[in-house]
């Protein structure tokens, strides 16, 4: 299909988090971004709203029931390598379930998810950003999302605390 024909698609990026500044992640397999840390989310089914979508896609992922889902920001992520575009909805939340522990439910897209700080997971885009500034390699790779998050929203740093 053309570029000019194309439309860029719509992904929900979630931000679990424990109100201790602790947030899921985990690294993607098998699909664009393979390698790199993500949140869990996805593609925003038709008609679907970004809450309902979140807790769809955490579940899916993870097993783990989410609720006091809220709006954070959104990225324009353009994937010129993969020839993709997305508009990433970013929304947190926090478990509502029983279960704390994030469990690997669809393997193939993601191995293991645990429980990594916000603040690791903020200087970890914030050196990939810097890296790919000044062309050089990073050690621990993240999904552009993520990277574009730390890039177009840096007060977010400390959304977290106090949440």
């Amino acid at each position: 299909m053309a570029a000019a024909a194309q439309r860029p698609l719509i992904g929900v990026g979630v931000v679990v988090h424990d109100k201790a500044g602790r947030i899921v992640m985990g690294e993607r397999a098998g699909s664009h971004g393979a390698g790199t840390m993500q949140c869990p989310g996805g593609h925003l089914e038709f008609g679907e709203s970004f809450a309902d979508c979140a807790k769809r896609e955490v579940l899916e992922e993870t097993g783990l029931e989410v609720g006091d889902v809220k709006f954070l920001v959104a990225t324009n992520d353009v994937m010129g390598e993969e020839g993709k575009h997305y508009v990433t909805v970013f929304v947190t939340c926090v478990v509502v379930g029983e279960g704390k522990e994030p469990l690997p439910l669809e393997p193939q897209k993601c191995a293991r998810w645990d429980w990594v700080p916000w603040s690791q997971m903020w200087e970890w885009a914030k050196q990939q950003a810097e890296a790919e500034a000044a062309k050089k390699e990073v050690t621990k790779k993240m999904f552009l999302p993520l990277v574009n998050l730390y890039r177009e929203y840096p007060e977010l740093e400390y959304c977290l605390e106090g949440r």
